[in-house]
């Protein structure tokens, strides 16, 4: 069993409890899907996000949101570029209109992650 140890503040005797860190991956660096899962799960779902904090698990899920998030995109478009190919000519005769069907894809795709990882 660990021993709390107490300090006075005032008239009151107050625990010396401190969080451990967590070091789940920490050389990774958490992109855009993770930081907008974050961001959900405190805005939205607190209880679970303070759950998750307490257990040292919010990192290791952020990570691995992130992580899904990411190679889900990649399937998607090469699926989405498979499907409906987009001539590479079009780049250098047409560049704005090969950027707006690549954007197009993009917003698609990320709107599939947003509902299936991000926002559940």
């Amino acid at each position: 069993m660990v021993e709390i140890t107490y300090h006075k503040e005032g008239d009151f005797f107050v625990p010396n409890l401190y969080l451990e860190k967590e070091n789940y991956e920490n050389d990774y660096i958490i992109g855009k899907y993770g930081h907008l899962r974050l961001e959900y799960l405190k805005n939205h779902k607190k209880s679970e996000y303070i759950i998750m904090f307490m257990n040292k698990a919010l990192r290791k899920h952020i990570v691995e949101t992130d992580k899904q998030a990411k190679e889900k995109f990649k399937m998607l478009m090469n699926q989405m570029l498979e499907k409906n190919p987009i001539d590479e000519n079009l780049k250098n005769t047409s560049s704005l209109e090969w950027i707006g069907l690549m954007n197009n894809y993009k917003y698609s795709i990320e709107e599939v992650i947003l509902k299936e990882l991000i926002y559940v």
